[in-house]
């Protein structure tokens, strides 16, 4: 008879050698290894077990269990026992150059264990270092796993290079990953040193990661340290010292040379791509992946962000996914973080951690992502103090908030400079049939540059004022796509992306949050900007004039979820109220407020929301209010336990009443705001509410302009948008809507003097 097993071999038949057979008559035959147990049942099996000891061909065992079992269904069981996993055949005798526990290995790592030592037998590898590391010991570590290494002078001949490191990032791993890649060779880097060991992943073939990848994602959880090599000028990460038992090293090479083992024997699994980690002290280990960049230099295609920014805007039927949240979304929270929730990881993904903020009661729902890449060019601890120094979420929910925290992160780092992004150079003179001078846009007035010098070294970095703009200066400029227009504008790189280099005395722009967005489609993401513009617009004109506006009549709109928090914030001394700052644009915005009422300071805290819909609008003010509470909850009477250090926030926590602050209450001569005051027609479609938007804009001489800032290795849609004309938050004083917008809205009867706007700058 002439019979193979399922995989088509020959030889001798048998239980896998990893394997352990017990038998227990008139119960079962047990099938053990050290990861799990299988338990067959059936008279057939009780006959066929004592069989597959390794002994017997398939034709033998067939022969020997006729008596008991007929030669088909023999066949047939022993196909299934090795579809299973079970049963394999093998050659007669042990494999040359191995053992048969190490054969019994590469069975469990579900290879054939004689033709894996053949293969690691054959293999041949490379020991290599960088930063001073320890060659010698890595060598005796492969050495020792049985595997055959080759000199420096052969180390192109090797069929794999071990890198042992001192720091992932360091700057000579770049040329190491060069020439692999270039020869199609593959290598493994190796960290020992510290308190937690790195192994992998295998580089060097194509298609996959290389070095560069990871690097720039390694670089993004050391924001502290790359702001200090920069700051001193130096490349490449901090030299940190030896950290390490000599067992520990040991472990580290030991365990790096049985990956090698496993890589040359033949084994090729998922998990060989990702980055392991061990921590020494609590041996804890984690997997943590490492993704391609398409636009990566180095590996990639480093022209796909151009190509988008260059490419017209085209917007598209986007039906609503979720309108229950914090807004109409393309996604629910839940489809967007299963989505992108692989960005995710502690060592390599672009949001390190999403964590929720500990300080007051969990229904605040205060979710935090990591630091805010908007450094301020005096140092990163400017920003650590303010409070937004954080990528946040907010929502009624805990899933809201985390997944709101995720997609913030994510639009701040896609809104970073990366030097990939497309550049006109020249002058605002040469460039102004397409440019849109970035004066219109930042509106600072001629008397906030005349003072920037003493006003810029007393506030934060968001309340900056840049230097006076040169028109017949050579600047850097990126095309936005104009809606209004249908064709592309020029903006200055430094104010659509942040953290853009310019030389000092030339600062003419900042990179701001302004108008930032992401969303589950592209037309999610330009909405969400723009209702953020409206937004901010109205909260200028409200805060710099100081208007007294009309409340909002909170009980009116019936939602059980305000109820609650009302009575959270009470639970903490705390009263809460709205107010109604809709403008010209007649897009619902409100301000949500909470003040203490046990102590002299009172504490005053926002949160600011915009929409179609009132009653979504109301949410988003009253889910922000909740978001940056933590920071003041702890606040004592005598000034400590504030959770920010802002000099400006903290003088208005501590000095700032609803007496000496009248425009933050609402106007008693005014009634209150109730949902019926703002008729809302619900849309189904993203794309109708781009419309209204576009027809707002345009009826009031307005200009549309979106920059599609999405980034290829993360997906998600994000997008800048501007108005130009409509203000930002900050003190920005330039004539136009600030002085306009109030005497049309009839809020006063005259523009507000210069001399007699808010001198108090808005503090988030």
């Amino acid at each position: 008879m002439v019979a193979t097993t399922g995989d088509g071999s020959t030889g001798l038949l048998g239980f896998r050698p990893h394997l352990c057979v017990e038998q227990v008559p008139g119960e079962a035959v047990y099938v053990l290894s050290d990861q799990r147990a299988t338990a067959l049942h059936g008279e057939q099996i009780a006959c066929l077990a004592p069989l597959l000891d390794g002994t017997r061909s398939l034709d033998q065992v067939v022969e020997d269990a006729a008596a008991a079992l007929p030669a088909e269904q023999t066949a047939r069981l022993i196909a299934r026992l090795s579809d299973a996993g079970l049963v394999s055949t093998r050659p007669d005798g042990a494999a040359a150059g191995g053992t048969a526990a190490e054969a019994a290995y590469w069975e469990a790592a579900g290879l054939d264990g004689a033709a894996a030592t053949v293969a690691r037998a054959a293999a041949t590898v490379h020991a290599a270092a960088v930063g001073g590391t320890d060659l010698a010991a890595l060598r005796r570590a492969l050495r020792g796993t049985g595997l055959r290494t080759v000199p420096a002078g052969r180390a192109d001949t090797a069929d794999l290079t071990v890198v042992l490191c001192d720091d992932y990032l360091n700057p000579a791993l770049r040329t190491v990953d060069a020439e692999h890649r270039a020869a199609g060779r593959p290598w493994l880097p190796v960290m020992t040193d510290g308190t937690r060991l790195w192994i992998g992943p295998f580089f060097g073939r194509s298609g996959q990661a290389c070095w560069a990848c990871l690097a720039d994602r390694l670089w993004r959880g050391r924001q502290v340290e790359a702001h200090v090599q920069h700051s001193l000028r130096r490349t490449g990460p901090v030299p940190r010292p030896q950290c390490a038992l000599p067992a520990t090293r040991q472990a580290g090479m030991h365990l790096a040379a049985s990956e090698a083992a496993k890589w040359l024997a033949g084994r090729r699994h998922p998990d060989q791509h990702t980055l392991w980690t061990l921590d020494t002290l609590t041996l804890e280990g984690g997997r943590h992946p490492v993704h391609r960049r398409p636009q990566c230099d180095h590996c990639g295609d480093s022209g796909l962000v151009a190509a988008r920014v260059n490419a017209p805007l085209r917007l598209t039927s986007r039906l609503k996914r979720d309108t229950a949240g914090g807004g109409h979304r393309a996604l629910t929270p839940q489809q967007l973080l299963d989505t992108y929730g692989h960005l995710l990881d502690p060592v390599t993904g672009l949001v390190k951690e999403i964590r929720q903020d500990s300080r007051g009661p969990a229904f605040l729902n205060s979710f935090h992502a990591g630091l805010n890449p908007v450094s301020d060019p005096r140092g990163i601890g400017a920003v650590r103090a303010c409070l937004r120094s954080t990528s946040g979420g907010k929502g009624t929910t805990a899933l809201q908030a985390r997944t709101g925290a995720l997609a913030e992160a994510l639009e701040r780092h896609s809104g970073y400079f990366q030097g990939d992004e497309p550049t006109v150079r020249g002058t605002y003179r040469s460039l102004a049939a397409d440019a849109v001078h970035p004066d219109a846009v930042q509106l600072y007035d001629r008397r906030q540059f005349e003072q920037r010098e003493g006003w810029n070294a007393e506030h934060g970095p968001a309340q900056q004022v840049c230097d006076p703009f040169d028109d017949d200066a050579e600047i850097d400029w990126t095309p936005v796509w104009s809606l209004t227009e249908q064709r592309h504008k020029l903006l200055p790189t430094a104010f659509l992306y942040y953290n853009v280099p310019q030389p000092r005395g030339r600062a003419y722009c900042m990179g701001t949050s302004n108008g930032a967005a992401a969303g589950g489609s592209l037309e999610d993401a330009v909405l969400q900007g723009f209702l953020e513009l409206v937004e901010r617009d109205a909260v200028a004109l409200w805060w710099y004039n100081r208007s007294r506006l009309p409340g909002v009549d909170l009980t009116a709109f019936g939602d059980a979820w305000t109820g609650e928090l009302r009575e959270v914030h009470a639970s903490l001394h705390r009263e809460v109220w709205a107010l109604d700052l809709t403008t010209d644009f007649g897009i619902p915005v409100f301000a949500a407020a909470s003040r203490r009422t046990d102590k002299p300071e009172q504490d005053i805290v926002f949160g600011f929301g915009a929409h179609f819909d009132p009653r979504t609008a109301l949410r988003r003010a009253l889910t922000e209010l909740n978001q940056l509470l933590p920071n003041v909850v702890s606040a004592a009477a005598d000034g400590s336990g504030y959770g920010i250090s802002d000099p400006g926030a903290l003088r208005w926590m501590r000095t700032a009443t609803v007496d000496n602050q009248p425009y933050v209450v609402p106007d008693p001569g005014r009634a209150a705001t109730r949902p019926q005051d703002h008729p809302y027609t619900p849309r189904a479609d993203l794309y109708d509410d781009l419309a209204a938007v576009e027809e707002l804009v345009r009826g009031r001489g307005l200009e549309l302009l979106v920059l599609d800032q999405t980034r290829p290795d993360v997906g998600l849609p994000v997008v800048k948008v501007i108005v130009p004309g409509l203000r930002p938050h900050w003190p920005r004083f330039a004539p136009g809507r600030l002085f306009d917008v109030p005497v049309a809205l009839g809020r006063t009867d005259r523009p507000t003097p210069y001399d007699e706007l808010n001198p108090i700058p808005l503090f988030l």
